[in-house]
């Protein structure tokens, strides 16, 4: 039987050096019923003759040690794939498995009540039909002559009579002294004696009436006591196998295995008594004492079952347990999960899930019954409140903080959580954030240290979701710190609007930014990383390997740390947008208009002293200040704040461009642009175009608008009739304007040939930013 089945494996199994290639080769692209070609491919190995090592040799004629290994691997991976399909279709079936196993159970017992009945009515027939003979040879008797009964008194009863009158004694002493293997011995005796006897006919009827009825008796007498022995607390585990074990003997095995799950029940109630949720410091430690008891005692009634029955009440075992490990998760979010999941103390409620999956994992391991998705399925919406729960806890303290936060860029406090993590994930480089995003950051960490019952739950994806609506919530805390930026409440995606502390200076708003920054580019990458054992951060210089732990993301993760990074852009669009505001209108007026250039050749007779317009020296201003700022505060990420300062020139250029009110009045208005008017804009314009280029904070994009901006007005000044290159002065005159505008910002002081550098922190953050190309 073992060769055929394992011969049967084989053949399943790719044949020769092609593999699982040569099997498909022989099966497929016939165009026949599948379920016909399995049929024909059987027929060999249900044939007499059938010979496994020939059939093996006829298929591998040429096979050589390193196909035999990989046939070997292919056939264990066949295996784990048939076991794990049983197992699903155990499952997928089980209730229907188990409800007709109890359905067979109770028609075996019928059957054998049945078996009982006619029995008995089968003596009752026998009986009457002696009793008619008997009757009829007494007739004969009194009909032949006078009976000899003198010679029937004197007769002595036989060892067999002897030997039934003596048995319900035997039975009576074997029972008291608890001799059950000696009772059961005499108790088979007997039935085979009766047996033996109705065939001979060697007693009477009534004699092998009351000897049957003694047997019952006695039979009923003993599986009582073996029931009573195996329900008292006192009977150790080896007495409970043998009295299951007798019980199975006298024909009862449903009662006997009931018995034994009945008895391992008792006594896992009487031992849950000594442990209460009250006596324990923590749920944790209630948790795994009661794991430990409860999963222990499935698994010693495992082992009795196995040892008394062997599988045949698997069903009522699987059951049995199932409910049991039930029983176990309620206490459990009753008296430890609940308090933790109201609290949002995800790491409470992981340790207490990650307690029981490993008691129960014990059980597993042995390959015996699997009930770690029985407490997957209990456990989990516990632990989906508590990560609800805790992820508001993280949104409403860091609020709470963000109310008092002076916008500061610190070290983390000495001793503090996130101090601790991050001296070996920074190499010595510990992240510089300001109170609130400290707060975020150590609250997350805290919670997601340990991600084993989440990802055991399939959680990893809500769990990144939730994270990433409360670093949103933080986002809108940070752009509400923005001067007059203050979002409404239908802006905040649910979000409650809360009070929170104005970044006044320009350091300040830049911090806002650089709490963003490094939270969605580093920290909350890194602090999520246990999720996705593929998913690795930064930390190193290489390039290649920085690029080659790109692509191992998965795509989930590069989604995630996209919408982290859009979050961002939200609060550095707000930042640009609200300080280009500022430059474009001083108390409700523009600073920017078309009258400020029509209105030049009007008074063509002054003398003009040459320079680019106001807010554009602003722009370069603010730009060169920030750049200042952002060159310590953005250490390590120069490329961030060098996209922010193109951001905010962008903004402004692009407002210029859309303003219908600007170009219809230079186009379509009563006055035309005139020579000085083009001159001073295109002057303007130039010099945008050179502040960016030299500090590097001028987009192609950009670049390519404020062309197309300069192209608009040279076309309005040629409506006129007018060439604009003969009223343009040569581009190095615009060039040496720019030039003596940029030094006099940046605080340079030219001395004839030479220039003499003031301690400009402006100028120094410049030549920072040089070595980070434009977009």
């Amino acid at each position: 039987m073992t060769s055929a089945k394992s011969s049967r494996s084989r053949a399943s199994a790719p044949s020769g050096p092609t593999g699982p290639a040569a099997l498909q080769a022989n099966g497929g692209g016939s165009g026949q019923d599948p379920a016909v070609q399995l049929a024909d491919k059987l027929k060999i190995f249900k044939t007499e003759n059938f010979e496994p090592d020939a059939y093996v040799q006829s298929k591998c004629p040429m096979i050589n040690e390193k196909e035999i290994k990989q046939l070997c691997y292919y056939l264990q991976d066949l295996k784990k794939a048939s076991a794990e399909e049983m197992r699903k279709s155990v499952y997928a079936n089980y209730a229907a498995f188990i409800r007709t196993s109890k359905e067979i159970s109770d028609l075996e017992g019928e059957l054998l009540s049945i078996k009982n009945f006619l029995g008995a009515q089968t003596g009752l027939i026998h009986g009457l039909a002696e009793g008619i003979n008997i009757d009829s040879l007494q007739e004969g008797y009194e009909g032949s002559g006078e009976y000899d009964i003198s010679n029937v008194e004197d007769e002595e009863p036989s060892d067999l009579e002897t030997w039934a009158e003596e048995l319900p004694d035997k039975l009576e002493v074997l029972l008291a002294e608890r001799r059950v293997d000696e009772a059961l011995n005499s108790l088979n005796e007997a039935e085979k004696l009766v047996a033996e006897t109705k065939q001979e006919q060697a007693i009477g009827t009534h004699e092998l009436s009351l000897l049957k009825n003694t047997i019952s008796k006695h039979r009923k007498k003993l599986a009582d006591q073996l029931a009573e022995a195996a329900c008292q607390s006192s009977t150790c585990g080896v007495e409970l196998r043998e009295a299951s074990a007798a019980l199975k003997r006298l024909g009862d095995g449903p009662r006997a295995h009931s018995l034994l799950l009945t008895a391992h029940y008792q006594r896992l109630q009487y031992n849950m008594q000594v442990i209460h949720p009250t006596s324990m410091s923590h749920g944790g430690a209630y948790t795994a004492a009661l794991s430990q008891l409860v999963f222990s005692t499935i698994g010693q009634a495992l082992n009795d079952s196995q040892a008394v029955f062997g599988d045949e009440y698997a069903s009522e075992l699987v059951v049995w347990s199932t409910k049991q490990t039930e029983t176990f998760a309620h206490l459990v979010k009753r008296h430890a999960l609940a308090s933790a999941a109201a609290a949002g103390a995800l790491r409470a409620a992981a340790e207490c899930v990650q307690i029981a999956i490993g008691h129960c994992s014990l059980l597993e391991a042995h390959g015996r019954l699997s009930l770690s998705s029985v407490l997957m399925r209990l456990f989990r919406p516990s632990v989906e409140q508590a990560l609800s729960t805790n992820l508001r806890r993280i949104e409403e303290s860091t609020a709470a903080l963000a109310a008092a936060d002076e916008w500061v860029l610190t070290f983390p406090p000495a001793g503090s959580h996130t101090s601790n993590k991050t001296s070996t994930t920074f190499v010595g480089n510990q992240p510089k954030l300001s109170s609130s995003a400290h707060r975020f950051y150590a609250m997350v960490q805290d919670s997601f240290e340990d991600v084993g019952p989440l990802l055991s739950m399939q959680l990893g994806g809500s769990t990144m979701d939730g994270l990433l609506n409360a670093f949103n919530a933080y986002i809108s805390l940070l752009i509400n710190a923005l001067p007059g930026s203050i979002e409404d409440e239908a802006n905040l995606d649910g979000h409650v609007n809360r009070l929170v502390r104005i970044a006044e200076t320009e350091s300040q708003q830049l911090a806002l930014l650089a709490n963003a920054s490094l939270l969605a580019e580093e920290l909350l990458p890194r602090a999520i990383s246990k999720l996705s054992p593929t998913y690795h951060t930064g930390g190193t210089d290489d390039s290649r390997k920085k690029g080659s732990e790109r692509n191992n993301r998965p795509p989930e993760r590069r989604e995630w740390k996209k919408k982290l990074q859009r979050s961002v852009d939200r609060l550095r669009d707000s930042f640009c947008r609200q300080h280009a505001l500022d430059l474009i209108f001083t108390e409700d007026e523009a600073n920017i208009s078309a009258e400020m250039y029509l209105s030049m050749d009007l008074n063509s007779n002054d003398e003009i002293e040459w320079a680019p317009s106001p807010i554009y020296q602003e722009l370069y201003a603010k730009l060169s200040r920030m750049a200042s700022i952002a060159s310590d505060m953005f250490a390590g990420r120069e490329r961030f704040a060098t996209v922010l300062m193109m951001r905010l020139t962008e903004t402004v250029i692009l407002w210029l461009s859309e303003d219908h009110g600007f170009w219809e009045d230079i186009e379509q208005g009563p006055r035309p642009l005139g020579p000085l008017g083009l001159q001073q804009f295109y002057l303007d314009m130039q010099f945008v175009i050179l502040s960016g280029q030299q500090s590097r904070f001028l987009s192609r994009n950009v670049h390519q608008v404020i062309v197309e901006i300069i192209d608009r007005a040279m076309a309005a000044f040629s409506s006129t009739g007018m060439n604009p290159d003969s009223v343009l002065p040569p581009d190095d005159w615009f060039f040496n304007i720019g030039e003596e505008i940029m030094n006099r910002i940046c605080g340079r002081i030219q001395f004839g040939n030479g220039e003499r550098y003031l301690n400009s922190p402006s100028a120094q953050s410049i030549s920072s930013f040089k070595s980070h190309g434009s977009l």
